[in-house]
């Protein structure tokens, strides 16, 4: 790919459209940033038998071990869709800057909610948080995606039709299922933890039409 059109003085103009290599790079170091912070969350037991101080912390290692896959699942996605976009403009930058600053977050939403499942109190509003701040990475999925792809300007030539919906439908299916959860845990917070969870073996599974068609030899 090329780099951005320069314009005089070898500046790129105001609103130029760009290799989104930068962008995907950047967007890596934040995420390997974000699940390395999870870890640092897991403060050793204050107690003086070890091994029930360490049972004792399963909140907090059911809301890393939740909260890393899901994260992991966002930096696999993220590589599927950039993958396909073939310049990003100043709109494509902003709502990754957004989602970026949404990951960063995420962090202090596991600790919350493994704190309030350690201490019994709070676990509605711990779900509901967990579950807002995921469903806010859905959302800015969607828009990316759909900014991208319309009159696919900055897609692509090697993906058709069918594979841009098929991606769509996954980033659509992700604010449905997110948000039952997230609506679930208001109601029973344990019951929210597993619709959650219970997405993360689903959306593992490759999106039909993510890998490129390849092009017949000699066109």
């Amino acid at each position: 790919m090329t780099g951005a059109v320069r314009g005089a003085g070898g500046a790129a103009p105001f609103g130029a459209e760009r290799d989104p290599a930068r962008v995907v790079a950047f967007s890596d170091a934040v995420i390997a940033i974000a699940v390395t912070l999870l870890v640092l969350e897991i403060r050793p037991p204050d107690t003086g038998h070890l091994l029930h101080g360490l049972v004792t912390l399963w909140p907090s290692y059911l809301a890393y071990g939740i909260t890393f896959l899901l994260i992991g699942q966002v930096w696999a996605n993220h590589h599927v869709m950039f993958d396909h976009i073939r310049r990003a403009d100043r709109m494509v930058l902003f709502l990754n800057t957004v989602l970026l600053m949404d990951i960063a977050f995420l962090p202090f939403a596991a600790a919350v909610l493994a704190d309030a499942f350690r201490h019994g109190q709070g676990e509605r509003v711990a779900v509901v948080l967990h579950g807002l701040t995921f469903e806010v990475a859905a959302v800015l999925f969607n828009l990316i995606w759909r900014h991208a792809s319309r009159d696919r300007r900055l897609l692509v030539s090697t993906i058709d039709p069918a594979g841009v919906r098929a991606i769509g439908r996954r980033f659509r299916l992700a604010l449905t299922w997110i948000a039952t959860g997230t609506v679930l845990g208001a109601l029973l917070p344990a019951l929210g933890v597993v619709v959650i969870a219970a997405f993360i073996p689903y959306y593992w599974l490759p999106v039909r039409g993510e890998n490129a068609r390849r092009r017949p030899a000699g066109r």
